[in-house]
């Protein structure tokens, strides 16, 4: 009785939430700083993502047309690159269904921002400017690292993840899991990564990690690295905590279409429906996407991390409360 009485009240603090608005006031200003573009676009869109591991939530209109909250405002900002907007980023809220829990709400904010002419490489190196000159202004200085994926498989589990048999990546995954042969090879890796891996990383310690095998390369670019396919993108950690997610950006219409025609194929095999391609995501870049990297931020992570709070004394009603 006692929760349900107080569950009126905030989760965070007043101390927390005046943390928030400095944080917010402090990415505005990097980014004014570097003449970065800030943005808006819509929360609420015909489009979702087909992401496999990406959960949208559904809404209805007065036409009883489905519309998608979105996961991320990443489609919108590659159509206004396409229109030749330039440098921008978005701080704003995105929704995504069933993540709730000690590093999840189902609304979240996120900041996002894309760099044109820029590779993957070049971007993580702006993250780290950012997450450190916050950091610092709260008396939090943390140090820079980055590692390929497969560096941290060898060191950490002693497997390579992109020429270890199917075997071998099974065995490596933690004996708690229960049923993990019904699961795929990537699930596998993800399930490693995460039991295995991620809490062993450096509480003080900011981790780019990049080459992810190219299974996992969603929408960004993949390369062949002498013998292997490794997907151009990049995730950033705060000790255990995953903070950002980055791609040097596919820009092949093509090549897109074939990957959401995938994910569709899979969502429909395990049951799973969700929105259907993006059209004018497609039809942007085939009209032209620039060469470009892109890049998502979790700010409630990020603040949990630089108050050391739990995620949901960060965010003023979590999932519960709202």
């Amino acid at each position: 009785m006692a929760d349900r009485e107080g569950g009126w009240r905030p989760g965070a603090d007043a101390a927390a939430l005046r943390a928030r608005a400095r944080l917010n006031a402090g990415i505005r200003r990097f980014f004014a700083d570097r003449d970065v573009l800030e943005v808006e676009t819509p929360i609420l869109s015909q489009h979702g993502t087909t992401d496999r591991f990406i959960e949208s939530f559904c809404v209805h209109g007065t036409d009883d047309a489905a519309r998608w909250l979105r996961t991320s405002p990443e489609f919108a900002h590659k159509r206004l690159l396409a229109s030749g907007v330039g440098d921008c980023y978005e701080l704003g809220r995105v929704f995504r269904r069933g993540e709730a829990g000690r590093r999840h709400n189902p609304e979240f904010t996120m900041l996002e921002w894309y760099r044109l002419g820029w590779t993957h490489r070049t971007l993580i190196g702006e993250v780290f400017d950012l997450i450190v000159e916050v950091a610092t202004s709260f008396g939090r200085p943390v140090l820079r690292r980055t590692s390929s994926y497969a560096d941290l498989f060898r060191e950490g589990v002693g497997i390579d993840p992109h020429r270890a048999t199917d075997a071998e990546v099974l065995a490596a995954v933690p004996a708690e899991v229960v049923d993990a042969e019904t699961l795929e090879r990537d699930d596998w890796l993800d399930l490693i990564f995460t039991l295995r891996l991620q809490p062993g990383f450096p509480a003080d310690q900011l981790l780019a990690v990049v080459d992810y095998p190219a299974s996992q390369c969603a929408l960004a670019r993949v390369r062949r690295d002498q013998d292997i396919e490794v997907a151009e993108r990049f995730e950033v950690y705060w000790g255990g905590m995953e903070l950002a997610n980055g791609y040097h950006e596919l820009t092949d219409a093509a090549e897109q279409r074939t990957r959401f025609l995938r994910d569709v194929a899979w969502r429909a095999e395990h049951g799973r429906p969700g929105p259907g391609m993006d059209a004018h995501l497609l039809e942007a870049m085939a009209h032209g996407l620039p060469a470009c990297a892109g890049v998502a931020v979790g700010v409630d992570r990020w603040l949990a991390c630089l108050l050391d709070r739990p995620l949901h004394g960060v965010i003023a009603f979590a999932d519960g409360r709202a």
